[in-house]
């Protein structure tokens, strides 16, 4: 081959080679991109595991059986009498260490929750939730 058509070939190549590489570039970029536009909060994913797990005993609202309050926060009522609020979004005490103790070890009329249930990263998220919901002053409902 002569030199001409070895140099064009060259240049092609790499004419080629720098494209793929813009093109995987910019495919990262997008993918990149994307997810940290899916990614959520901590108070977010907490919000979402507190509605599913937690919102059925713990939020605000009357209860399925008619009752004033869910379950969970009558039975806080009960146990403070007063002294803290019986709904957990207006506790500013709770951190992720007290509410792990808690859904680890049950309490009281509370049953406590695996592992497999509520992981500890859901926990975090779940304190992080409700100390956003205290220093806004909004209580967690339920759906």
């Amino acid at each position: 081959m002569s030199a001409s058509l070895k140099s064009r070939f060259g240049s092609l190549a790499a004419r080629s080679s720098l494209r793929r590489a813009a093109l995987i570039a910019a495919g990262i970029a997008l993918l990149s991109g994307a997810m940290s536009a899916g990614a959520q909060t901590a108070v977010e994913r907490g919000k979402a595991k507190f509605e599913h797990t937690c919102a059925p005993c713990h939020a605000a609202g009357p209860g399925d059986d008619g009752r004033a309050m869910l379950p969970g926060t009558d039975s806080l009522r009960l146990k403070y009498k007063g002294e803290m609020p019986a709904l957990l979004g207006q506790r500013k005490d709770l951190n992720a260490v007290a509410i792990k103790t808690f859904v680890r070890n049950g309490t009281w009329s509370m049953p406590p929750f695996r592992k497999t249930e509520v992981t500890d990263d859901d926990l975090e998220d779940i304190a992080a939730y409700i100390a956003d919901a205290a220093k806004r002053g909004t209580p967690p409902s339920r759906r």
